[in-house]
């Protein structure tokens, strides 16, 4: 961003927007005003450099004062630094400083022209000088530095957001703030009240002009009249061409970048952003729609990676509301796994490696568990527990786990089969499985909580794993498991067993 070649561009808008009502003033004095000492009285050479010397004069000034104070502005870097806040705030006071310097310099012009002139050429009269003084200032100068405004503010727009990448104009205090009403209340006041008003106050002062007037000058009176009245609508139309382009393009220019963020939003773009150009109603409303977007996005990316620990269906069901998470009994089926040899296999091999080999066991069981509906618990160690039917309720879910499991036994076949090629040793895993009534629900501190299932199929289903190392088998089903199956999964009865914490003989199969 170039802000010097900016300035300048700036520079030349002020500089012919001044030069243009400078010269239709003097115009009007000179061929539209017939009370104006100077109507109509020959041009001469001093008059032309009286006018050059003193708009330059004034212009220089302008320039210098300006310079100075954008100097902030034209760091490499406008927001880093110690003075960042300062440079904030310049970068939305510019188009106000500009409007502020054609006013300042319209007042000066106001003396220089309306006292000073009509001394050094000896046409003083304190009542011309006043109307005068009111023309240049009051009317020229307010509709001059109007059009500079909108004018720079345009140019300037483009410039502003690199100045505020997350668009927080509203952050910055110690601004001026220029309302939506406040302006097309200024437009409307330049645009109809001051050009009404002097139609009005002229027409009746030539108008009442008339009676006391030579017969032969009241024709002179009122062809004056009907020039100035075509003066005042001629410059009337300019003034409210520009100014109506520019404030329409103020207000429809952010309310069509809007429309058009919204619909990439709408679309499913939420890298989207809707550039923040005005500090008024229509940039808050810009913010607004940038901090949606972006809680928007946050929420996506929660939803994605709350997605990497539950399957998507159970996942949006959690984030619709459909699922309860405060606690509540329910049947499921429970499945631990567990790796066989793992201490050895740890002692033999680097930290890195292992962490690294048991990722991608965990990435493979994982992917089988969740293809089936399960939720994966938590990993210990080198243990998984899983659930099927919790907290999204299936019918099925025995048959869910079982489906699982042998998944898990093609994947892991699948990996060592890499690791054999790779020169690894292979690994092993056991699986049990149990269906029963549980607690489910999110359990832990005020601080921090994970779901979790309470009770003694959780016991019993980690406990039929550890009967894998008895049986010399790789996946075990509970009896309570089979009894909910369909029966099209090939299953081998083993001797009932008793595990700690059961009283009576568990009853176990092989799944083959």
């Amino acid at each position: 961003m170039d802000v010097k070649r900016v300035f300048a561009k700036l520079t030349w808008t002020q500089l012919l927007g001044n030069l243009f009502g400078a010269l239709l003033t003097w115009f009007y004095f000179r061929f539209v005003d017939y009370t104006a000492a100077q109507f109509q009285a020959q041009i001469s050479r001093g008059e032309i450099v009286y006018f050059v010397l003193g708009f330059a004069a004034l212009i220089a000034v302008g320039i210098a004062w300006g310079s100075r104070w954008a100097r902030p502005l034209e760091r490499a870097d406008p927001t880093a630094g110690a003075d960042a806040a300062l440079v904030r705030r310049r970068a939305i006071l510019v188009p106000y400083v500009f409007a502020a310097l054609s006013f300042g310099g319209w007042i000066l012009a106001g003396l220089v022209w309306g006292v000073l002139y009509p001394i050094l050429w000896g046409i003083f009269s304190p009542a011309r000088s006043l109307r005068s003084v009111f023309g240049i200032t009051c009317v020229a100068g307010t509709v001059t530095a109007a059009l500079i405004f909108f004018a720079v503010e345009h140019q300037w727009r483009r410039v502003l957001p690199a100045f505020f990448p997350g668009g927080d104009l509203s952050a910055v205090p110690g601004v001026l703030r220029l309302r939506v009403r406040v302006r097309l209340l200024v437009i409307f006041l330049v645009l109809s009240v001051i050009p009404l008003s002097l139609l009005g106050v002229l027409a009746y002062t030539r108008a009442a002009a008339l009676p006391g007037v030579d017969p032969t000058a009241a024709p002179r009176i009122v062809a004056n009249m009907l020039v100035f009245i075509v003066f005042i609508v001629a410059v009337g139309i300019l003034a409210a061409v520009g100014l109506s382009l520019y404030v329409a393009s103020s207000v429809a220019g952010p309310l069509g970048q809007l429309q058009t963020a919204m619909r990439d939003v709408e679309r499913g773009d939420l890298e989207t952003r809707c550039p923040v150009v005005t500090n008024d109603e229509i940039g808050a409303v810009s913010e607004g729609f940038n901090r949606m977007v972006g809680g928007l996005k946050e929420r996506e990316f929660l939803k994605e990676t709350f997605g990497k620990y539950v399957s998507r269906e159970i996942r949006d069901e959690i984030l619709a509301g459909r699922i309860s998470l405060e606690g509540q009994a329910q049947e499921v089926t429970v499945l631990f796994a567990d790796l066989r040899d793992f201490t050895p296999w740890v002692e033999a091999t680097s930290p890195r490696e292992v962490v690294r080999d048991l990722n991608a066991y965990f990435t493979e069981m994982d992917r089988a568990i969740r293809e089936h509906r399960g939720l994966v618990l938590q990993f210990i160690g080198d243990e998984i527990e899983a659930a099927f039917g919790a907290p999204v309720a299936y019918p099925t879910h025995a048959e869910m786990a079982v489906q699982a499991a042998l998944e898990m036994r093609r994947r892991l076949a699948a990996w060592n089969d890499e690791r054999a090629r790779a020169g690894k040793v292979p690994l092993r895993h056991g699986i049990g499985i149990h269906t029963g009534s549980v607690l489910a629900g999110n359990i832990g501190s005020s601080e921090r909580h994970s779901y979790a299932l309470v009770g003694d199929p959780v016991n019993l289903a980690s406990r039929i794993q550890n009967l894998n190392k008895e049986f010399g088998s790789d996946i075990l089903v509970s009896g309570d498991t089979r009894r909910r199956l369909d029966g099209r999964f090939e299953l081998v009865a083993l001797p009932a067993v008793r595990v700690k914490g059961k009283s009576g003989e568990v009853e176990v199969y092989r799944l083959a």
